[in-house]
């Protein structure tokens, strides 16, 4: 199928397919006339690849979980302490944007809100500008 096929199949953007091509991910065939051929292999490595993507993983843990998912031989502790790995992230990532939060809640709170030029939001945003 040709790249359009492939995209409608996977939903993917062309332009996105072809960006996973050019960083080695997928490897679709070429026909005799240069044009891409993806394949039913193909097809179900893009969807992967996208669940992956949609799942938090960057591209490098992507080629890690891609190269698991086509090695029948791997073991699913391999995986896991992917996923386990991807969890740590996460929960930091959370836990940095509950402080984000919180700060900026604090903020806004203490910000009043009407004609006055001050503000404790840009006077916060404002340390250490220029220092």
């Amino acid at each position: 199928m040709n790249i359009g096929q492939a995209s409608d199949a996977t939903g993917l953007p062309a332009k996105t397919i072809r960006y996973y091509e050019d960083i080695d991910l997928i490897k679709p065939a070429r026909a005799a006339n240069g044009y891409r051929d993806y394949d039913n292999a193909d097809v179900h490595r893009l969807a992967f690849i996208q669940r992956s993507r949609s799942l938090g993983f960057s591209i490098d843990e992507c080629r890690a979980l891609l190269s698991l998912y086509e090695d029948k031989a791997r073991a699913s502790s391999d995986v896991k302490a992917l996923a386990l790995e991807k969890i740590t992230e996460i929960d930091r990532k959370l836990k940095e944007l509950k402080s984000l939060r919180a700060t900026l809640k604090t903020l806004a709170d203490n910000c009043h809100g009407d004609d006055r030029p001050d503000c404790p939001i840009i006077d916060e945003m404002a340390r250490g500008v220029g220092a």
